[in-house]
């Protein structure tokens, strides 16, 4: 970025945001679940592509801003979208204008992240959420994760509407059946994505 700015590339430096633009979509457009794991410093764009995914465990040493004031730049990456729908708009407008950096404590007091772990457990702890995930029915968290971020523009109607169609994709779904006989002859599921 100082190359860009020293030699005024402006055309390139909005060719890379262009490209954080097809990220920061992809990760939320994709069905499957998109996990932050954050250890040291998470700032500026790094927080922001952190915001964009959908589950976001730290390292207990973890620290996050909204860096871009101390450049004299503005929020990107999604952080602008992001940050005011996870926190209040006076907690958004502090991180924006001041940039000041907050621990990991804070930012789950914020709702900012999931979980934190010790540093030495962030790579355990991350596998571990994953393989859950993993194991878990793809039908029903795709059709989850796509709730709740259509839930954001989409009123109620729409929503029970969606819920109608999705619970019926579950319901057909060969994961949904196994759900169901699991619960009846009670054992655990044994879900294959499907």
């Amino acid at each position: 970025m100082a190359e860009l700015v020293e030699r005024n590339e402006s055309e390139e430096f909005a060719r890379l945001l262009g490209a954080a633009r097809r990220v920061v979509l992809g990760i939320r457009q994709m069905t499957k679940p998109v996990i932050a794991s954050i250890e040291g410093p998470a700032f500026g764009a790094g927080f922001n592509l952190a915001l964009a995914c959908d589950l976001r465990i730290a390292s207990a040493t973890a620290t996050f801003s909204q860096a871009f004031v101390k450049l004299g730049f503005h929020p990107d990456w999604g952080g602008t979208y992001f940050l005011p729908r996870m926190v209040t708009p006076n907690i958004a407008c502090e991180m924006f204008f001041l940039g000041d950096p907050i621990d990991a404590a804070r930012a789950l007091q914020l709702g900012l992240i999931n979980r934190v772990v010790a540093p030495e457990e962030l790579e355990a702890e991350t596998r571990k959420l994953s393989e859950r995930l993993r194991d878990g029915p793809a039908v029903s968290i795709a059709a989850a994760k796509h709730a709740v971020y259509a839930s954001e523009h989409d009123g109620l109607e729409k929503m029970l509407q969606y819920e109608v169609e999705a619970q019926v994709r579950c319901f057909e779904s060969e994961d949904g059946r196994e759900g169901v006989r699991a619960f009846l002859e009670k054992r655990p599921q044994k879900f294959k994505g499907r």
